[in-house]
C-alpha cells in the first residue's frame, strides 16, 4: 500500500467516526428543481401567509446544526437544551431528516435536534418579535438563548410564539427540539406505521421572524354572503383598538367601514365578481388597526373571493352548486409527496408546477389527500381557480386510547380548519379517508358542518374501501356526499340519495412503467398499459363512462387517481420525479373539457 492509499483509508476512517463530516448523498431520483434547492442559501424565500401580510419579517430557512437519533437527549418536553458541538450535522431547513434535500438523509430519527443563531434586525427595536412554524412533526419545543419559550403537538397546523422576553442584544441561539414517534396515535396520514411511503418528522415547512406592536392583529376570519351581497369579517387582535377595513378591485376602493376589534362585522359588496374555475376573481383586502387616538398600530394586506358552495336540485337530482350553479368536479388525487423533499416541494416552482400541470390538463379540483400543504398552496389555488377537498390527515390506531388518541384527531382538525378557512378553493372538507382510522364517523360529519356551514362535507370518502385491521365503519348515511372508491372504475360509483350528491372520491390507477423514472422499489398499479398512446386511449374511455354516469346516473364528482407516481405506486399522468408527462396531454385535456362542458348543459 502507498503512502497515497494510506492517506485515503484514514481518510475514510476518519468519515466514518466523525459525524460532523458527512458522505455526500446521492438523490434516489432527482427533480428539476433539486439542485437549485439544495443550493439555496434560503429555501422558499416567499411570504409564507399570504392572507395576512405584513411587510417586514425575517425567514430563518436554511442551514441549521443538527443533533439526531436514539442516542441524544430526548426531545418530548424537555426542560433545556442540549450543548451543539463540532459534532453536529448540517441539515437544510425545512427539508426534514429523512430526505435528500435535507443534506442529511437519515432514517426515522425520534429526537431531533435542531440550532441556528440570528441576529434580530436593529429596526425591530421596540417591538414584539414573533416566531412563527409553518409546520413541525410533532411535538415542538423551541429554547431561545437557553430558556424555555414555549411548545405545541400537531404535525400539520402552524404555530407561534412570542419570543421577545428571551431576547438579547446581538446574537442570539435559538434551539427546537422535535420528537416524532411516527406510531400512528396522532394524525399522520400517509406518514405513519401503516401509511405506504416514507416518513417524515421533524420541521418540514417554513420557519420565520416577524416583527409586531404589543397590540395587534392576531388573525381574520372571512366569509362572502353572496344573497346579501356583503362579506362577513372578523379581525380577532392581541389588545383592543378600532379596525378599517378597505376592499379593493385592483386600486379601485369597493367598500370600506370601521368597526371593533373581535366583532362580526359586513362589507358591502355590490355586483360582485364572482369567484370561480374559470374566473377566479380575488378582491384585495386591507385591513388597520388604530388606537383610541386614531394611530395605526398595525396594518395587514390579505385578499378574498366572492363564492358560495351548498347542495341543490339540478332537474330533480341533489348536486354541489358553486355560486348557484352546477359544475361538474373533475380532479385529481393529489398526494403532494416528492422523490427529493418527500412532503416539501422542493421550491415554490416546483409546488406550483403540479397545480399548473392540473389546470393545463383541463380538470378544476384537487383532492388534497391526508395531508395540508404550506399556505401558500392555498395561495395559489385561489389564484388559479383550482377547487380543492381537503383531507384530515388520518389517525391510525383510533380505538387504542381513544381518550386520548381521537382528542389529538379532534384537536388539530378543528385548528386546521380555522387556519385554512378563509380559502375560497377549498369546497369541501373530508375527515376521514375510508376507514383508515375512521371513528365516530356521523357525529364527526355532523360537528364539521355545524363547525363551517359555508363548505360541504365527505364524513368518509370510498366508505365501501375498508383495510383489513380493523371492521368496516361503513355508510355514515350524512354529509353532503354519498362517496365511493372505484378502481379501476368508473361503474360501480354511488348515486345521489335524497339528501346527498354522488361521488367518485377515487378512481382509475391505472399504471404506466416509465424506464429511468421510477422510484427504486418494487413498482405497482391497479392495472396496467404498455404505452403512452395505450394509457390515453384508456384514460379517454375512462372519461366517455364518467360523462355517462354524471347525465345518467348523477355523478357530480370524479377524482382521478392521481397527479404524479409516487413512490411504489406508478399510476401517475407524470412521473415521480415529474419528467415525463405519462399520457398525451391536449387529449386528456380535451376529454376533460368535453366532460365538464356537458355538466354545464345540465343547468336549467
Amino acid at each position: 500500500m502507498n503512502k497515497y492509499q494510506i492517506n485515503v483509508v484514514l481518510f475514510l476512517i476518519f468519515l466514518s467516526l466523525n459525524s460532523s463530516v458527512l458522505l455526500a448523498q446521492v438523490a434516489a431520483l432527482p427533480t428539476q428543481w433539486t439542485k437549485s434547492a439544495e443550493q439555496a442559501d434560503v429555501p422558499f424565500p416567499e411570504y409564507p401567509r399570504p392572507q395576512l401580510e405584513r411587510g417586514d419579517w425575517l425567514c430563518l430557512n436554511g442551514k441549521w446544526s443538527y443533533l439526531g437519533g436514539k442516542n441524544v437527549a430526548s426531545t418530548l418536553d424537555p426542560d433545556k437544551p442540549i450543548s451543539f458541538d463540532a459534532k453536529a450535522a448540517r441539515i437544510l431547513v425545512p427539508y426534514c431528516p429523512e430526505s435528500y434535500l435535507s443534506g442529511i438523509q437519515r432514517k426515522q430519527e425520534i429526537n431531533m435536534w435542531y440550532q441556528r443563531k440570528v441576529t434580530i434586525p436593529a429596526g425591530w427595536k421596540g417591538k414584539q418579535v414573533l416566531i412563527h412554524f409553518e409546520a413541525v412533526a410533532h411535538h415542538a419545543t423551541l429554547f431561545v438563548n437557553g430558556r424555555k419559550a414555549g411548545s405545541h403537538a400537531g404535525s400539520y397546523d402552524a404555530f407561534s410564539f412570542d419570543i421577545t422576553p428571551y431576547l438579547k442584544s446581538g446574537e442570539n441561539t435559538l434551539v427546537v427540539a422535535a420528537y416524532d414517534l411516527n406510531d400512528g396515535r396522532v394524525p399522520s396520514g400517509k406518514s405513519g406505521p401503516r401509511g405506504d411511503y416514507t416518513f417524515c418528522s421533524g420541521i418540514w415547512q417554513t420557519v420565520w421572524l416577524e416583527p409586531v406592536n404589543k397590540t395587534h392583529i392576531e388573525n381574520i376570519r372571512i366569509l362572502p354572503d353572496l344573497a346579501n351581497n356583503r362579506l362577513k369579517l372578523r379581525v380577532n387582535t392581541t389588545g383592543s383598538g378600532k379596525v378599517a377595513a378597505v376592499a379593493l378591485d385592483g386600486k379601485k376602493v369597493v367598500a370600506q367601514l370601521n368597526a371593533a376589534s373581535g366583532t362580526d362585522f359586513y362589507l358591502p359588496i355590490s355586483n360582485p365578481k364572482l369567484w370561480s374555475p374559470d374566473t377566479p376573481f380575488l378582491y384585495d383586502l386591507s385591513i388597520s388597526l388604530e388606537d383610541a387616538r386614531g394611530q395605526v398600530m398595525d396594518k395587514v394586506n390579505s385578499y378574498f373571493g366572492m363564492r358560495d358552495i351548498k347542495l341543490g336540485k339540478v332537474n330533480g337530482v341533489n348536486r354541489p352548486l358553486i355560486n348557484g350553479k352546477f359544475i361538474m368536479q373533475l380532479g385529481l388525487l393529489d398526494q403532494g409527496y416528492w422523490p427529493d423533499g418527500i412532503l416539501t416541494a422542493p421550491t415554490e416552482e416546483a409546488l406550483k408546477y403540479d397545480m399548473q400541470f392540473t389546470k393545463n390538463a383541463g380538470y378544476n379540483l384537487i383532492r388534497k389527500h391526508m395531508k395540508t400543504e404550506p399556505q401558500r398552496f392555498y395561495y395559489w389555488a385561489d389564484k388559479m381557480g383550482l377547487l380543492v377537498w381537503q383531507d384530515m390527515p388520518a389517525i391510525w390506531y383510533q380505538d387504542e386510547d381513544t381518550t386520548k388518541t381521537r382528542t389529538k384527531f379532534r384537536d388539530e382538525y378543528k385548528v386546521l380548519i380555522d387556519q385554512h378557512y378563509n380559502s375560497p378553493s377549498i369546497i369541501t372538507w373530508v375527515p376521514f379517508n375510508e376507514n383508515w382510522g375512521a371513528f365516530d364517523v356521523k357525529n364527526m360529519t355532523d360537528w364539521t358542518r355545524k363547525y363551517d356551514p359555508s363548505r360541504l362535507v365527505n364524513g368518509n370518502s370510498g366508505f365501501n374501501n375498508n383495510p383489513p385491521y380493523q371492521k368496516a365503519y361503513g355508510d355514515p348515511g350524512n354529509g353532503d356526499y354519498v362517496d365511493t372508491h372505484i378502481y379501476v372504475g368508473p361503474n360501480g360509483a354511488s348515486v345521489p340519495d335524497e339528501h346527498r350528491a354522488a361521488s367518485l372520491g377515487e378512481f382509475g390507477g391505472v399504471g404506466l412503467f416509465v424506464r429511468g423514472h421510477m422510484w427504486p422499489v418494487e413498482n405497482n398499479a391497479y392495472d396496467y398499459e404498455p404505452t403512452k398512446a395505450r394509457l390515453t386511449d384508456r384514460y379517454v374511455f375512462l372519461m366517455d363512462q364518467v360523462e355517462q354516469l354524471m347525465r345518467y346516473k348523477g355523478l357530480s364528482v370524479a377524482i382521478y387517481t392521481q397527479t404524479t407516481d409516487v413512490e411504489h405506486e406508478v399510476n401517475g399522468l407524470l412521473t415521480y420525479d415529474r419528467a415525463v408527462e405519462k399520457m398525451e396531454l391536449e387529449k386528456i385535456k380535451a376529454a376533460n373539457q368535453a366532460v365538464i362542458k356537458a355538466g354545464d348543459q345540465l343547468n336549467p
